[in-house]
């Protein structure tokens, strides 16, 4: 061929530069060719839908459920005594749970007080040094002090039997999605649906296999407490460093071996993160425990709120927190040393079996000692009534902050413009717009941050509950849970910025984040009522403090661990501090920031149902008149749907990034 001739226009080749300008742009931003596809579809399906079906969700799509979830209660009550898959599985399951709660709380009874006290204390100073064993014994004598010992045994007992489980179970999940993308997609929403459906929805049916009382509380906080264990440790094995990997692989290492000399140590940090918020969970259910047999502080709590005295619900949520900070340190700093590699603290001929067996000899000389005095439980002259100061303050607050402030108005004036300036306008807007509206907005977000397979789930969840009837009060707990969730966001965020630039500032915020964690929603709701009155916005409220320790947790957590030789990298080009941030660590941190989102969806929505019963109303309500009431379908329909939406707000936030860290593991 001539070096003139040219080859035929059809075969000629277009440079990025000479195609047309919308050929060109769809080439370049692969979601436009998405946003594309989503009009069209919108163009043709839109006209029929409205034609056909109308606005609101038609109940010819509706499936009523009631019947068989019904016959499936009658069916359990029948043969609960009978059958052999509660006579030979879960009654076994049953007993070994009795079995292992019983004997800590006797092993706790027969050492005492004073045995208790000891044992903690020497424990923590042998495997988390000095400071946490000054803790763990203050932490005590002030259980004692508040007259709450006994409580704090039984809470104690459930609570080292549930944590232990959680963990187990957790660790196994997670170990099983951290090494197989195929299982982490299998687990995956089978994590969403037991972290997200709310205990109060979950209550009930576990209530009527195992009947009421601690197998049916253990069970249920472990279903709430094994989740973020899961998940945790399936991101520290995923995010391994590849290159370790490489390494330990090429030294001839096999699969067990690398798992144990390089996954677990890279990861971690992320295992005790899973630790502390199991620990953290379980402690958060003892008073919605309690509400099915299970005593100790929980119940406390409730008993207390049934009559409106937050001093005594105050005496009683104390303890729980400071049993939660005690496991936390403990273990958090138990592992730390065990990951690094690094002796336990004190002189050498302290650690190893020495250590222990001179913990033992005091432990038990201390308890002997409580016993031949005649006082086993903390004496009860020695408690300290907190009651009524509290109760005291607390009317002082309502009597000063509820109206009448100068300039920023009182607390009611908050909860209302909260409710009608963005409460309002969200359920108004939500509830007004069409059903194929509300799918297509939702496919369309899953879709451009995602594959069509995540959009599909979205959409699937979110027809899901129209099929079960509860659009518009779906609709309208979905206006609460978007609201929360922005302001959850903006402050965890933000404060988990600063606390990851500032050492000082995280170690002052730590015992304020385990408090806001570990306190039972229940305690603080009363407080919230009587500050913003009855209604949404407390709902709102309290949904924020909730999830807001999980959120700035993770975030200083995942900003923490960005890669220092990045951070070097910058700072010797001359960027500036919030260059570095802007434009190194946040990008880098984003899985973890994508899990803060994650967690933080699922804590807002647990805190839905606790909503319902301050006016929260919606699917929260709907919850709780079902375990009530005893009505399976009424409780139980209100509860998958919130799962639903938990479901679908996971696909809108989650599956890019979910997906690229994944290559490569």
């Amino acid at each position: 061929m001539s070096i003139f001739s040219t080859p035929p226009i059809a075969t000629r080749p277009l440079s990025d530069a000479k195609r047309p300008g919308p050929l060109r742009a769809v080439r370049q931003f692969p979601a436009l060719s998405k946003l594309l596809l989503l009009v069209l579809a919108a163009a043709v399906l839109v006209p029929l839908l409205a034609t056909k079906y109308g606005a609101t969700w038609p109940s010819s799509l509706t499936v009523d459920v009631s019947g068989p979830l019904g016959k499936t209660s009658d069916w359990i009550i029948d043969n609960r005594d009978s059958h052999w898959l509660f006579v030979y599985f879960l009654g076994h399951l049953s007993n070994a749970v009795v079995i292992s709660v019983r004997a800590v709380y006797m092993l706790l009874l027969a050492l005492g007080w004073t045995g208790v006290t000891a044992g903690v204390t020497l424990i923590a100073w042998r495997v988390a040094g000095l400071r946490i064993a000054a803790i763990s014994l203050i932490s005590f004598l002030v259980s004692g002090l508040l007259g709450m010992w006994v409580p704090t045994m039984q809470t104690l007992a459930l609570m080292v039997v549930a944590v232990v489980f959680s963990v187990v179970v957790g660790a196994l999940l997670g170990l099983a999605g951290g090494l197989s993308e195929r299982l982490f997609r299998i687990l995956r929403p089978v994590l969403d649906t037991m972290q997200v459906l709310p205990a109060f929805a979950y209550l009930l049916p576990v209530v009527l296999v195992f009947g009421i009382g601690v197998p049916a509380a253990l069970l249920a906080t472990v279903i709430y407490a094994a989740p973020p264990m899961a998940r945790l440790t399936a991101l520290g094995l995923r995010a391994a460093d590849p290159g370790v990997l490489e390494a330990s692989a090429s030294l001839g290492a096999t699969g067990r071996q690398r798992l144990l000399t390089a996954r677990l140590p890279l990861a971690r940090k992320e295992l005790l993160l899973g630790v502390n918020q199991s620990i953290m969970m379980a402690l958060g259910m003892v008073v919605i425990a309690s509400m099915i047999g299970a005593a100790g502080l929980g119940d406390r709590v409730y008993q207390a709120l049934a009559s409106v005295d937050v001093g005594a619900a105050l005496a009683a949520a104390i303890p729980i927190v400071l049993l939660a900070i005690v496991m936390d340190r403990t273990t958090a700093a138990a592992g730390e040393r065990l990951g690094a590699g690094t002796s336990a603290p004190g002189p050498a001929w302290l650690r190893g079996w020495q250590a222990w067996t001179g913990i033992a000899v005091v432990t038990a000389g201390l308890a002997l000692a409580g016993r031949l005095s005649g006082s086993l439980v903390w004496p009860g002259a020695w408690a300290v009534d907190l009651a009524r100061p509290v109760n005291d303050f607390k009317e002082w607050m309502v009597d000063h902050l509820y109206s009448g402030v100068p300039v920023i108005g009182g607390t009611a004036d908050w909860a209302e413009h909260f409710t009608n300036w963005v409460l309002n306008p969200l359920r108004d807007g939500l509830t007004a717009l069409p059903w194929y509206g509300t799918l297509l907005i939702v496919a369309a977000l899953a879709w451009l941050i995602g594959t069509w397979r995540t959009a599909l789930t979205a959409v699937l969840a979110m027809a899901a509950i129209g099929v079960l009837g509860v659009w518009k009060p779906s609709m309208n707990t979905l206006s609460q849970v978007l609201a929360a969730l922005v302001v959850t966001l903006v402050l965890g965020f933000g404060v988990g910025i600063l606390a990851a630039g500032s050492k000082r500032l995280e170690a002052i915020l730590r015992p304020v984040l385990d408090v806001m964690q570990t306190m039972p929603q229940f305690v603080y709701l009363i407080p919230v009522v009587a500050l913003f009155a009855v209604g949404r916005a407390p709902a709102a409220a309290a949904a924020v403090v909730y999830a807001l320790p999980a959120v700035i947790r993770i975030t200083t957590q995942g900003l923490r661990q960005v890669d220092p030789a990045a951070m070097e990298s910058a700072q010797s080009l001359g960027a500036t501090r919030w260059q570095i941030l802007r434009q190194v660590q946040l990008p880098l941190a984003r899985p973890a920031l994508l899990l803060a989102v994650n967690q933080g969806v699922v804590l807002v929505l647990a805190v839905v149902i606790i909503g319902g019963l301050v006016g929260g109303g919606a699917l929260g309500y709907d919850v709780v008149t079902g375990l009530a009431t005893g009505d399976l379908a009424l409780g139980l329909v209100a509860g998958v749907a919130i799962v639903c939406l938990g479901l679908m707000l996971d696909r809108v936030t989650q599956p890019t990034e979910r997906r690229t860290t994944g290559k490569g593991v």
